[in-house]
């Protein structure tokens, strides 16, 4: 195993050097998400695409509430 596969994430949420979209739900909930992935169904887009810190970051000044909105 070379040095980049251990330096690699498995998980494609945790990229450092990804590009992200910031999602948002019918009840206003966030999701940080992969560029590269399909938004799934009752989900749209926010914000993005963009650096992985930046997202987190537009998630935390647009989500400040994190109860579900009343429907």
């Amino acid at each position: 195993m070379s040095n980049r596969d251990r330096e690699s994430p498995t998980n494609p949420f945790d990229d450092a050097d990804g590009s992200f979209l910031v999602l948002v739900n019918g009840l206003g909930q966030h999701s940080l998400w992969p560029e590269f992935a399909a938004v799934p169904a009752g989900w749209s887009l926010a914000h993005g695409p963009c650096a992985r810190p930046d997202a987190l970051d537009w998630i935390t000044v647009h989500w400040t509430d994190l109860s579900p909105a009343a429907r």
